[in-house]
């Protein structure tokens, strides 16, 4: 069994992003306007890492902007502080977020030096029409030449998506995922749009010219794009945006499939699914065990015990249980 994995967070909230994507404005979407100094991030590491136990694997990663089109001595700034934790094997190497326009072998040379592993790229959508009426600048062939370049110069590759975004559709989506499979990503994230004040995005949304996913909606999707990435094994970072104080009082936040929990209904689902067999049964008069992983059992129990409620209007009694045999999605059952 590998290490377990740990990020120490630096957030750049929209340094270096030329372009208004129609649906950004990531001091809102972060809960954070102000932009960490050099001391400041040097500050965040160390209390990060007296909270991290030291068998994990740590990096330290740069989100919020796009870090490559910052002025090199501002990256340099920012890599080097992490340099004398990872020569002390406090840090094991940097992970970062940018746009596929924002890369050259100039800066992969750089990014190399300062022990960059992994590199994230804020695809959102594969389909040229999506990234048209976003606002984002560049279409599909940008992201696939990128994703190349990356993967050609040592660099472990990730891939960012979102859902619901004008223009886009199911089909798309899981088109989008699709692509980011074949482009050889190893990583992802997957982001159901939302409307946030002070964006395009909202301004259109208020003249009736946009329509947000349902929170149904974006479940079903999302939970589709997530069984193709496990089945292709591309580890998904994240589900959903991390819930903030702002979004949830509602202050920033318009419209939009958001829920503090979104990540476990769409695992909740995934679960629904599997036991889509025995939730057909109707035996009042038996008992069923289920048996799963001790990492799924609360995911198939389900959000708010949904899964398990269910069950119980069609068996006896219902137990869920863990078996250190099982991994991931395997489970199996017993009646009597």
């Amino acid at each position: 069994m590998g290490r377990k994995h740990a990020n120490i967070p630096i957030f750049l909230p929209q340094l270096a992003c030329p372009h208004q994507c129609i649906f950004c404005n990531q001091n809102h979407i972060s809960s954070q306007e102000h932009i960490p100094s050099i001391d400041e991030t040097r500050q965040i590491i160390e209390r990060n890492l007296t909270t991290i136990p030291s068998d994990y694997t740590i990096q330290v990663a740069f989100f919020g902007g796009s870090f490559t089109g910052l002025p090199i001595e501002m990256q340099e700034s920012y890599l080097q502080v992490v340099q004398p934790f990872i020569e002390r094997k406090q840090i094991d190497s940097i992970r970062l977020s940018t746009r596929p326009d924002y890369i050259s072998d100039e800066i992969f040379t750089m990014l190399k030096r300062y022990h960059v592993q992994d590199i994230e790229l804020g695809a959102q959508s594969t389909d040229d029409e999506i990234l048209r009426l976003s606002g984002r600048g560049h279409n599909r062939n940008a992201i696939k030449s990128a994703s190349e370049k990356i993967k050609e110069h040592g660099f472990t590759l990730g891939l960012q998506m979102m859902i619901g975004l004008p223009g886009d559709t199911k089909e798309k989506a899981l088109q989008t995922a699709q692509d980011i499979i074949d482009f050889g990503a190893k990583t992802t994230r997957i982001y159901p749009t939302l409307v946030v004040s002070d964006t395009p995005l909202a301004t259109l949304y208020q003249r009736g010219k946009y329509t947000p996913l349902s929170l149904e909606n974006a479940i079903e999707w999302t939970k589709d794009i997530y069984n193709l990435f496990i089945q292709n094994n591309i580890t998904v970072l994240k589900v959903g945006l991390h819930p903030n104080k702002d979004f949830t009082h509602n202050e920033y936040l318009l419209a939009g499939p958001f829920h503090p929990s979104f990540k476990e209904l769409v695992l909740s689902e995934i679960w629904k699914d599997k036991f889509d067999e025995i939730m057909q049964s109707n035996c009042k008069q038996k008992n069923i065990s289920i048996f799963t992983s001790a990492e799924e059992i609360n995911n198939a129990i389900g959000y708010l015990s949904k899964n398990k409620k269910e069950l119980q209007k069609k068996f006896n009694h219902v137990y869920f249980n863990i078996d250190p045999i099982l991994s991931g999605y395997e489970f199996t059952y017993c009646r009597y």
